[in-house]
């Protein structure tokens, strides 16, 4: 008896639609979910930075905010990544070179926060230059995406922003566990020097990305027109109001460090138990990718994103019954509280994240896709700067330390309901592709476009 076999045809269309979401399956493609992908398995060392912050380096809660705040200064000059991959080609591409650039420079970071980092000062350098590499090669392959989206419709793009962001999680999910239980029984420094490993694989997907080659020689001029065409956009009101309200709804404080002081020195959680607790939470993020693709990624911007934050507000606020305790008062112990309401508000969060994404690629005008949407994550990024240094200010202020924790229900009040803050200009976001028409640009200097350079990508997320 004969049993027929899929054709090779068949299985392509199979893995193209199961696995990789409609997607086709191109060796770029594999190389930007790789880098998606890496970009989560580096979550195994964030546990390890946390402790040796705390711990080995005994710096305060408002301190460690501070702290986190400066590591996000590269996701906030992105854009000066994407004009220096533009007009300063490394060996002849734009691409690869500085994709290769970056996994080497963040393995030479965590090999330092192995060896030599003993001091703040140095611990902050060090996180930097990791947070640095991680910037550069984030802001070629989402420079890819968004060129790739600008090209699709909205439930389209709402599918590859899925893809990638569903690597991410499944490279948060392979260290979830493991980087409690290695933390347990290994140094931070082991830990690190393991994480080192990893931006490697980075570098060695760089070739798969399709670059042309162009002469090594500077061409500032590509800086200039990119530089008129992202000001003539943002001049748009159909792009800086959305802009504007990702900016506000982004730059609300947040009480993340303080947070953890609080669950390690008051709760008692180990390293192994926050392990699971990110086992959890990546596995949530994976769930609600999963939900906004299946579900929501056709409904429009200001709908998803208004619910969303109303209900991860009022879901934050069960926090309060943690720090207060009050948990132990209705039997539920205190770890199986955390683990349930963590998986909780990651998977809202994750759904609120995805169509931010979609937004902000969609907004971006034809003929600068890549360096715009650089700008516009490094305006949200900034956002998020604001975010924690203004957490690090009420952290201080409430006389929140790694032993005091009398206030912090007063700042998880305050962090929640400040969420709520953008909500009245929900309005300035576009319902779907039809408001997204007519951001298309003049282009300020039609002489200079048979000079210009092929586009490359820049800037991303």
């Amino acid at each position: 008896m004969l049993i027929s076999l899929p054709n090779l045809t068949q299985v392509k269309a199979t893995l193209k639609e199961k696995l990789f979401l409609g997607n086709e399956p191109t060796p770029e493609l594999l190389a930007i979910l790789t880098v998606y992908f890496v970009q989560g398995i580096l979550g195994l060392a964030r546990l390890a930075v946390s402790f040796f912050l705390k711990d080995e380096l005994g710096l305060s809660p408002a301190q460690v905010a501070a702290l986190m705040g400066i590591a996000a200064l590269p996701w906030i000059i992105k854009p000066v990544f994407g004009f220096l991959s533009d007009s300063l080609p490394i060996l002849g591409y734009r691409r690869r070179s500085y994709i290769m650039f970056s996994g080497l420079l963040g393995t030479i970071a965590w090999l330092t926060m192995a060896t030599v980092v003993d001091s703040a000062a140095t611990a902050t350098l060090a996180i930097l230059l990791s947070s640095l590499s991680v910037a550069i090669s984030d802001v070629i392959v989402d420079s890819l995406v968004v060129i790739r989206i600008q090209q699709q419709s909205q439930e389209e793009a709402g599918s590859l922003q899925s893809l990638c962001w569903g690597a991410s999680a499944l490279g948060g999910l392979v260290t979830a566990y493991i980087s409690g239980s290695l933390l347990q029984q290994f140094s931070t420094q082991v830990v690190f020097g393991i994480t080192a490993s990893f931006p490697l694989l980075v570098s060695c997907v760089a070739m798969l990305i399709q670059d042309q080659k162009v002469s090594d020689r500077p061409n500032f001029s590509t800086v200039r027109h990119q530089t008129q065409q992202l000001w003539q956009g943002m001049k748009q009101k159909a792009i800086w109001l959305p802009t504007l309200f990702l900016f506000i709804w982004q730059a609300t404080p947040t009480a993340d460090s303080a947070f953890f002081f609080f669950t390690t020195n008051e709760l008692g959680f180990t390293p192994e138990f926050l392990g699971r607790v990110r086992l959890v939470t990546s596995l949530a993020s994976l769930a609600g990718v999963a939900i906004f693709q299946r579900y929501l990624k056709h409904l429009s911007f200001r709908l998803i994103l208004g619910w969303s934050t109303v209900i991860a507000a009022a879901l934050g606020m069960t926090t309060l019954l943690l720090v207060t305790h009050t948990n132990r008062l209705l039997g539920i112990d205190d770890h199986w509280f955390s683990l349930g309401d963590s998986l909780i508000l990651t998977v809202v969060g994750q759904i609120t994240f995805m169509p931010v994404l979609v937004l902000s690629a969609k907004i971006c005008p034809p003929g600068v896709e890549a360096t715009f949407f650089a700008l516009l994550m490094s305006i949200w990024n900034l956002g998020g700067l604001l975010s924690h240094e203004s957490g690090a200010l009420l952290t201080h202020a409430l006389g929140i330390t790694d032993r005091k924790f009398d206030n912090l229900w007063v700042l998880v009040v305050i962090t929640n309901l400040t969420t709520l803050l953008p909500l009245p200009f929900l309005g300035w976001l576009p319902h779907g592709d039809e408001d997204m028409t007519s951001t298309e640009i003049p282009n300020p200097e039609p002489e200079m476009e048979a000079n210009h350079p092929p586009k490359s990508p820049v800037l991303g997320s």
